[in-house]
């Protein structure tokens, strides 16, 4: 009932990426936006890790969320007398889906947490898991209030703001991470404007984005990736999400994103990620240790079934980049905007939480 109500205040025109009701999981496939908006409904975990390695689900609070869920669902659906080990086994399966999203660990991780198996029942352990992950997505819905109206604060009216992939309600319960700024800004009446970057190979930025924001009626322009230095000096600011946050401030997020931050720093324009504090990994305490993912290179030869590249072109296709702490103007987290130095408000920010 908590998390429904806290759902129930957000504004009619946002997505809501991964849902659970009545023990039966639903997910928007992404793969399919903008031409329909067609629904998933996994049933094990491995569907879920599949839903999540092909992009049907990303964003990483969202993936987070579905991952609690695919524990959910996987629960629900093992004998009692393998319940415990086959949680386990779908918890690795799960992890191992996106292995930079932070999120996805990290709720797979709190939901094993969460059920001291040599003391429940197997109906017992299956209730636990459902309220752990419906406790998880309220919690990621609450964050991305408190983040949009940290946010909104930064942005002047007719804000000008410049983005990279895709970080509305598509990307995270609730208002999202970086889009969620610009919603609450648009709410407050400053009239924001976006710049939004296509997001090669898969476009999340001109499928994702611009979707989102017609849907609420906020002025957005589609750039070429290639565009962004053209128009970087028009903007007041750059607002992006992340997919993992070391212990020094160094950032993963969707591949763009240090071009972004380097075109800022170029331009002396303020540089923020916006991001919920299950995001930041105390455990990665540089960029370096971070592990980027690498995709199929037929993402980049080739879109929709049209071939873009010879069929044998060799092809670099990291999905992340990491954007070094120095580059970062501030974070903008759920408690408020951390500033460096990165490693005493990190650390500040994740013993609050």
């Amino acid at each position: 009932m908590a998390a429904q109500t806290k759902v129930s205040r957000l504004p009619g025109f946002l997505f809501r990426a991964v849902s659970f009701e009545r023990n039966r999981l639903r997910t928007i496939d992404q793969t399919q936006l903008p031409h329909r908006v067609a629904y998933l409904f996994p049933t094990s975990a491995v569907d879920v890790a599949a839903i999540i390695k092909r992009l049907a689900v990303r964003g990483a609070p969202a993936i987070g969320v579905a991952a609690a869920y695919g524990l959910a669902v996987e629960a629900g659906r093992l004998p009692d007398r393998s319940l415990a080990k086959g949680l386990e086994r779908a918890a690795r399966t799960l992890i191992a889906a996106r292995p930079t999203a932070v999120n996805l660990k990290w709720a797979v991780e709190r939901i094993m947490r969460s059920m001291p198996a040599l003391r429940l029942t197997p109906d017992a352990i299956r209730r636990a898991v459902t309220r752990e992950a419906k406790r998880i997505e309220a919690e990621e819905v609450e964050r991305s209030l408190a983040m949009a109206r940290h946010g909104a604060k930064l942005l002047p009216k007719n804000a000008e703001v410049l983005t990279v992939c895709n970080t509305g309600a598509l990307a995270g319960p609730g208002m999202g991470t970086a889009l969620g700024v610009v919603f609450q800004a648009h709410l407050e009446g400053k009239r924001p404007h976006v710049y939004a970057c296509e997001t090669r190979p898969l476009l999340q930025g001109s499928r994702l984005t611009t979707l989102e924001l017609q849907r609420a009626n906020i002025p957005v322009t589609l750039v070429a990736d290639s565009a962004a230095a053209s128009v970087v000096d028009r903007c007041d600011l750059v607002l992006v999400g992340a997919d993992r946050i070391a212990a020094n401030g160094d950032t993963a997020n969707k591949v763009g994103t240090r071009m972004l931050a380097t075109l800022a720093r170029a331009a002396r324009k303020p540089f923020y990620v916006v991001a919920p504090s299950s995001t930041f990994d105390p455990a990665t305490k540089t960029g370096r240790q971070i592990v980027v993912e690498e995709r199929d290179g037929e993402e980049v030869r080739a879109f929709a079934g049209c071939r873009a590249a010879p069929a044998r072109t060799a092809v670099f296709n990291p999905a992340f980049d990491v954007t070094p702490a120095r580059l970062i103007t501030g974070f903008i987290t759920e408690r408020g905007i951390l500033k460096p130095s990165y490693r005493r408000s990190i650390t500040r920010l994740l013993t609050q939480a």
